[in-house]
């Protein structure tokens, strides 16, 4: 059984193909029981977080991601991608966890934006330096107009790095979130922040915000009045009722209800609901990532290494 590297993942994964396979991957019959999520304690640390992420598609491929995040190391993330053949399941490929959730997620929050965006965004602000905010910019230029990316982080220095490493996109490290996100059109957050960094009061009508950090019910990006002023979306309701602070907390302060959650990507995918009918709409994605995500981009890898490999 072959091992694909970060190099080989990413090269297999190219935003043009992966984003149209998230969306009918959305619109097909697989089944992804609800992760595993386990807190594991780190003395001295913050803790350490198992995910186990299985994904399966009848008389097709079977794939588990087995991911750990400890936040105070670097790399966070760490993990592998086991693909299956689900009739005989023989293991197929193994490759590199990180590489495949960094695109699949920055590709969701694409393909989400492709139905929630203002269709003429021109300004995307950037919030987070981490490795997964160099993709979630080429995936949102992707499927928009994007004619110049405000960046910001805690380290004014990682945002400058990150602008230098996007020569072929006109990059602007800032070091004032608040003018960032009165001037952008998308507002894409990457960050492992346990407290709020976007004020609902910043947001002005028209915008788009995607939210990706919150991996937990205790962490939040965004505050109660963003919450309350957009319009709410989700990857899955499942997970996103459940795993993340950014809803739990102000369900559980009974700021919203499920029922202001408007629809989620297989409603979006499935054409059940039209996303941004109106210029004028604030609109919030909240992604928590789901398998079949990871299941999706896997298969893709697994071509791609057919096609090369036989070569």
């Amino acid at each position: 059984m072959d091992t694909l590297s970060a190099t080989t993942v990413n090269r297999a994964l190219p935003y043009s193909s992966l984003i149209p396979a998230l969306q009918q991957a959305f619109c097909q019959a697989i089944t992804a029981p609800m992760r595993h999520h386990h807190d594991m304690d780190n003395p001295g640390h913050r803790e350490t977080t198992l995910l186990l992420m299985p994904a399966w598609q009848a008389g097709d491929k079977v794939g588990v991601k087995l991911v750990t995040v400890a936040p105070d190391h670097s790399p966070a993330i760490q993990g592998i991608y086991l693909l299956m053949d689900l009739a005989s399941g023989r293991p197929e490929l193994m490759m590199d966890a990180p590489a495949l959730t960094a695109r699949r997620t920055a590709a969701a929050s694409a393909l989400a934006a492709s139905f929630l965006a203002p269709t003429q965004a021109r300004t995307l602000l950037m919030v987070g330096t981490g490795t997964l905010s160099k993709q979630l910019i080429q995936a949102h230029c992707a499927v928009r107009p994007i004619e110049r990316v405000l960046i910001w982080g805690r380290d004014f220095n990682k945002a400058q790095c990150l602008a230098q490493s996007l020569p072929q996109i006109h990059c602007q490290p800032i070091r004032h979130l608040e003018t960032g996100c009165r001037e952008a059109d998308v507002i894409s957050v990457a960050t492992l922040a346990r407290t709020p960094l976007i004020d609902g009061h910043w947001l002005r009508p028209g915008q788009h915000l995607d939210l990706v950090g919150a991996y937990r019910p205790d962490m939040r990006e965004a505050n109660d009045e963003a919450v309350r002023r957009c319009q709410l979306f989700v990857d899955t309701r499942q997970g996103a009722l459940k795993e993340t602070g950014e809803l739990v907390i102000p369900l559980q302060q009974g700021l919203i209800s499920d029922s202001d959650i408007v629809a989620d990507l297989f409603d979006l995918c499935r054409k059940t609901h039209p996303g941004r009918t109106d210029e004028h709409q604030l609109t919030l994605f909240k992604s928590v990532g789901h398998a079949l995500e990871d299941l999706a981009a896997a298969k893709l890898v697994a071509s791609y290494w057919r096609q090369h490999h036989d070569q």
